[in-house]
């Protein structure tokens, strides 16, 4: 499958699910678009766009809590992301593995 395929939403995001290559723990959700998809393919690590700051956030950047990219899948709507990540840290930005920590 191709970038030109996948159908990003009417603000050109797509949720992306991180998940943990080796322990299957889902760690978090965030956006992407076009081209933080593209940073994360070229730099093999993942790059979200910040829906609060309206800016590109390269994970791990300033925490070191990078999520070295092993594999990406899409849904067969073509309308989620599903990527496997060696994490170096916390995912987290309150400390936790996961930003799925409570329950409801």
């Amino acid at each position: 499958m191709q970038i030109s395929e996948i159908k990003f939403d009417s603000n050109g995001l797509i949720p992306a699910i991180v998940q943990d290559v080796k322990s299957n723990q889902v760690l978090m959700m965030a956006y992407m678009n076009q081209e933080s998809l593209q940073l994360t393919l070229e730099k093999k690590e993942t790059v979200f766009w910040s829906r609060s700051r309206n800016e590109l956030w390269h994970k791990g950047a300033t925490s070191g809590n990078i999520q070295k990219v092993i594999e990406i899948k899409i849904d067969c709507d073509a309308d989620t992301l599903l990527i496997l990540v060696e994490p170096a840290g916390p995912a987290c930005h309150m400390g936790k593995q996961s930003c799925f920590y409570r329950n409801l």
